[in-house]
């Protein structure tokens, strides 16, 4: 896989994302369903916002080992919370050491929604390439 990060500024630098990412070359693409915070019984945990965005990202990491792909493969990932200030404020710091930790230079959206299922505040929905 060839990848090529496009950045005309670099304020993003600092946010943990990139403005755009080409691959070419691609031997194989994975598009991961939304991960959230579900525990491996399938119960919905009912936790503040930054212990979910933990879980979720767990549950990500899983998937995503589990297909035969590695995180810092991830392209475009999309960010559904119930409250994009909650996740700013506490979560913003701790998913930018998990994407420092894991090489991940993605392509991000982070949407706020009316809900999530259950008691769920934070969701990721990722592509990810090999």
């Amino acid at each position: 896989m060839e990848k090529k990060i496009t950045n005309p500024w670099k304020w993003q630098d600092e946010r943990g994302y990139v403005q755009a990412v080409e691959v070419k070359q691609v031997t194989g693409t994975l598009y991961c369903a939304g991960q959230a915070a579900v525990h491996p019984d399938g119960t919905s945990s009912d936790a503040d916002m930054p212990t979910q965005l933990q879980l979720a990202l767990q549950n990500l990491e899983q998937v995503i080992r589990e297909a035969g792909y590695a995180c810092s493969g991830i392209v475009r990932l999309t960010v559904y919370t119930t409250s994009s200030e909650t996740f700013v404020n506490t979560c913003f710091e701790p998913y930018k050491e998990w994407a420092a930790k894991h090489g991940v230079q993605t392509a991000v959206t982070l949407m706020e929604v009316n809900a999530l299922f259950e008691t769920l505040n934070i969701e990721f929905e990722a592509t990810v390439v090999i």
